[in-house]
């Protein structure tokens, strides 16, 4: 009786945990099965220059995100009579923001002296992502309402979309080029989608947005330290792959990406779980402040679990994996999944970590600890690529990710809390996790 007790109280948010899950899984799963029908398709090299080019699209990405998103769930909640004027305002801010990122991935594009006639186009079209990405905000919308199914089927319906071309271009023995293309077509889909489902399920009426100047001053008021935070999380997410573009060539950047996506992949379980969780973190925190931080460690605990389980199946696995599913052009990104899948310890626990920076209103920590990664991964990479490849680019993505998000909060005292639940996390036995308050 107690379980179905437990159950009835928290149902709603079990329930958009499911979506959530469901959605990423999903995606991840027909993601996956189409990347590898298009990288044995492509080769390395090929497949290379179509990482490269989503990797810089989405390093420009950052220009666009001024630090508002997480931010939007924030106030979607707290506020309720300004929701409309918040949404309009974040669109606009993004709308602006993305449209420079544009501009200067173009402008990059054209100095860059590498750049060879194909790159360029698929660096174009896969900027072209960026202008129509502002539509995100309203997954954010149903974020804050616990309603994640409907953007789930949303971005269902536009990957399959976007598989079925990928599969007709490979059948078709079409350029890398088309498949870029392919992911342009996808995020337009979800554009799309998002508009009608929000139009058809949303009581706010996409007519009662509103842009207002002090709203915008007052989330970039906010946001900007989370946006150079945004930035530099970026940065040493994707500058692996840009570096070894540089350094190596597009066919390390192929092996090295296989490896990424393999590893990566798993990084939807964290999002999944905080982002649901997240409104009632809020509550939380302003009526019980010691359960708050109760169940704040009993995230860390689950979170650091699941991530050294998936770590170490995947490194047992990692070749078999990569020859199962790549083929033997790809063999040498095993040893880099063995190396690179260990920091998604540190990207699980970093998930929490950065929804307590946001209820806590501390966005200068944000800053700082992505400030300190993103330039200990560059240095890292700079020495370690020309030296060791691809496996220097994964030891400095694991070294960069454990300093950003572990090591670097033991540095400040008011970050020294969740420094000391992360080390418990780590030193502590297994145990039964209830998340009886969340």
């Amino acid at each position: 009786m107690k379980i179905i007790s437990v159950y009835e109280k928290y149902k709603k948010y079990l329930n958009n945990t499911f979506w959530i899950i469901g959605d990423k899984l999903t995606n991840l799963v027909v993601g996956f099965l189409v990347t590898v029908v298009v990288a044995r398709y492509l080769g390395p090299e090929d497949f290379g220059l179509f990482s490269y080019a989503i990797s810089v699209s989405t390093l420009f990405s950052v220009i666009g995100h001024m630090g508002i998103s997480g931010l939007v769930v924030r106030e979607i909640v707290k506020k309720p009579s300004e929701r409309g004027v918040t949404l309009g305002t974040t669109f606009g801010l993004k709308l602006l923001g993305m449209s420079t990122g544009y501009f200067f991935l173009l402008l990059y594009a054209f100095i860059y002296e590498g750049v060879s006639s194909m790159e360029f186009q698929a660096l174009a079209i896969a900027g072209a992502i960026l202008l129509v990405k502002p539509f995100d905000i309203i997954d954010f919308w149903f974020q804050a309402f616990v309603q994640a199914i409907y953007v789930a089927y949303a971005r269902l319906l536009a990957l399959v979309v976007s598989a079925v071309i990928k599969l007709v271009f490979v059948s078709l023995g079409l350029s890398v080029v088309y498949f870029v293309t392919a992911n342009l077509i996808q995020a337009i889909a979800i554009a799309i989608l998002f508009i009608l489902v929000y139009k058809f399920k949303s009581e706010l009426k996409l007519n009662e947005w509103h842009f207002s100047w002090e709203k915008a001053k007052e989330l970039l008021s906010q946001g900007w330290i989370v946006y150079l935070g945004s930035f530099f999380a970026v940065i040493y997410l994707k500058v692996d792959q840009i570096m070894l573009r540089w350094f190596e060539g597009s066919e390390s950047v192929g092996i090295y990406s296989v490896a990424a996506q393999l590893s990566e992949a798993w990084y939807f379980i964290p999002v999944a779980i905080v982002s649901s969780l997240f409104p009632k973190l809020i509550k939380l925190k302003e009526k019980d402040p010691e359960q708050f931080n109760k169940r704040l460690q009993q995230l860390f605990d689950l979170l650091f679990i699941v991530a050294v389980g998936v770590a170490v199946i995947m490194s047992l696995l990692s070749e078999w994996i990569v020859l199962l599913f790549f083929g033997d052009y790809y063999i040498d990104s095993a040893n880099v999944l063995v190396i690179h899948i260990w920091a998604a310890i540190f990207i699980f626990m970093r998930a929490a970590f950065s929804k307590w920076i946001l209820i806590e209103n501390v966005l200068f920590f944000s800053l700082i600890t992505q400030g300190t990664g993103a330039l200990v991964n560059v240095v890292i990479n700079y020495f370690l690529i020309p030296k060791f490849g691809v496996q220097g680019a994964a030891y400095a993505t694991l070294i960069s990710y454990a300093f950003a998000s572990f090591f670097s909060l033991a540095l400040y005292s008011k970050t020294r809390p969740i420094f000391v639940m992360m080390a418990k996390s780590v030193i502590s036995p297994i145990r039964y996790y209830k998340f009886k308050g969340c």
